[in-house]
């Protein structure tokens, strides 16, 4: 297997070879763009494994790129991690909005942007096996088709009660915490509070009430799926 592919679209020359030093360490190749439409450009031509992406670039800046990747099928997926000097909120929001997957502030560590870009990779391409109906009686989760069953009836969810569903139905038997279930299908960096996770398993068992008692609430700690029906 070759490489994974890594373009990293950054005006500033220290920055730029900063992140191409940690990244090729990491056994990565890369190729460095230090405008926009360059950058731009390049993608069509070529598609990445993942965009390492400048917010404030001279000309295109990283919010429209990211706008116009998004915009086209073939970058829809390509995963995006943003990076800028600005720490305010309202940016940060912003870029996520857009689709970037990930933001970064800098200045960041090494060890933080190649953590991130890791743990990126592997959730644009976990494995080339494609992952196991997961099932509880008449429940069937289907990860690749994003598609949840109970019988022939299929069940809406939006995608976090999806991911929460999913997270608690492979640790079957386990007991997780409310911060461990915001890591996973919220991310780390989720500045919300714990009873989201209490909010989203409520609205899992009023729509699937096969659940209603699986999910089982451990007091002041979090929750575990049953073992068996």
């Amino acid at each position: 297997m070759s490489r994974p592919l890594i373009f990293i679209i950054e005006d500033e020359p220290d920055i730029a070879r900063l992140i191409k030093l940690y990244v090729e360490k990491e056994g990565y190749r890369t190729a460095h763009f230090s405008n926009g439409a360059q950058g731009l450009q390049e993608i069509r031509n070529k598609i990445p494994d993942l965009l390492v992406l400048d917010l404030m670039l001279p000309g295109t800046d990283g919010l429209e790129i990211c706008k116009k990747l998004r915009s086209a099928p073939e970058t829809r997926q390509l995963p995006i991690l943003m990076v800028t000097a600005k720490g305010e909120e309202l940016d940060k929001v912003l870029g996520l909005e857009l689709g970037a997957d990930d933001y970064l502030t800098k200045p960041f560590s090494p060890r933080e942007l190649t953590a991130r870009v890791k743990a990126l990779l592997r959730r644009s391409n976990p494995s080339d096996i494609s992952p196991a109906t997961l099932t509880f009686g008449a429940l069937r989760l289907d990860p690749v088709r994003h598609e949840v069953r109970v019988g022939e009836k299929e069940v809406e969810l939006t995608a976090k009660e999806f991911g929460l569903l999913e997270v608690l139905l492979k640790n079957r038997g386990k007991v997780l915490t409310r911060d461990t279930l915001l890591n996973q299908v919220w991310g780390y960096d989720y500045f919300g509070t714990t009873r989201t996770v209490d909010v989203h398993v409520g609205r899992i068992r009023e729509k699937i009430p096969l659940l209603a008692d699986a999910i089982v609430t451990v007091k002041s700690v979090g929750y575990k799926f049953k073992e068996s029906e």
